[in-house]
């Protein structure tokens, strides 16, 4: 379901409330999605990660922090969920030094500028209703030639009303697209109980937002499962049917 004229503060006020929920179902390796898709290309993206600065832009459970901070990354994590930022510092061994700050990645103003050499946003923009000033806010943080790299839902595949088109007896069909051109938020219905708002943007708007900020555009990666990953999960397979993400690497020009 449509919902016009939601921001941001409410889509914080539902994840609090999920994020017992959404946590449980993540391992050291993040979700199972997480595990298949956006890990191998995420740290394919960023390459060695020792002693650099990094900024871990919405780190819910904290797990992408954990995996950064073993490969001796000096690591800062926020959040806009204090929940989440609880369960992260409960999961997070003290010998691993991560910063955990509660912040949400459209107003920063507690960090100076131009503090990390690298920073990554995984699975977040499409929870912010303000998508631009996240993006101001990630230039101004990063040195000069440092890199953005953040996932999100594909917003060609997954829009309002998408879904898949299934017979009777359960078979799928096709997957349906639908309102791609509708810019705003919208619900998507996550566990058992929860409606989680998210926010929708064309392909579009999202490169041309980047590009105003004046990011240099390095890399676009739409995640396909690895053979050894689907040698684990066969039932992956169906994701060479359509993108359930993207991948953007950006540079800071210097």
């Amino acid at each position: 379901m449509v919902k016009a004229n939601i921001g941001t503060e409410e889509a914080i006020k539902r994840w609090n409330r999920f994020a017992d929920t959404y946590s449980a179902t993540h391992t050291e390796q993040g979700d199972i999605h997480k595990e298949v898709f956006l890990n191998p290309t995420l740290f394919s993206l960023m390459g060695a990660v020792n002693n650099k600065k990094i900024l871990d832009a919405g780190c819910g459970e904290g797990y992408l922090s954990r995996m950064l901070a073993k490969s001796e990354a000096k690591v800062t994590a926020i959040d806009y969920s204090p929940r989440m930022l609880e369960i992260a510092e409960e999961r997070t061994p003290k010998d691993l030094k991560i910063d955990f700050r509660h912040g949400n990645c459209e107003t920063l103003n507690f960090f100076e500028d131009e503090v990390f050499d690298l920073i990554v946003s995984n699975m977040v923009i499409q929870d912010l209703a303000n998508y631009e000033k996240a993006f101001q806010e990630m230039y101004r943080l990063l040195v000069d030639g440092g890199c953005f790299i953040f996932s999100i839902l594909h917003p060609c595949f997954v829009t309002p009303e998408s879904g898949w088109e299934k017979t009777k007896e359960g078979k799928k069909l096709h997957w349906n697209v639908d309102k791609y051109f509708y810019e705003g938020a919208y619900e998507q219905p996550l566990g058992d109980k929860e409606k989680m708002i998210l926010f929708h943007r064309t392909l579009t708007s999202y490169i041309n937002s980047l590009i105003k900020t004046g990011f240099v555009l390095e890399s676009i990666v739409e995640p396909k499962p690895s053979i050894e990953m689907l040698k684990k999960y066969p039932s992956f397979e169906e994701d060479f049917r359509c993108a359930d993400f993207i991948v953007f690497k950006l540079k800071k020009k210097s």
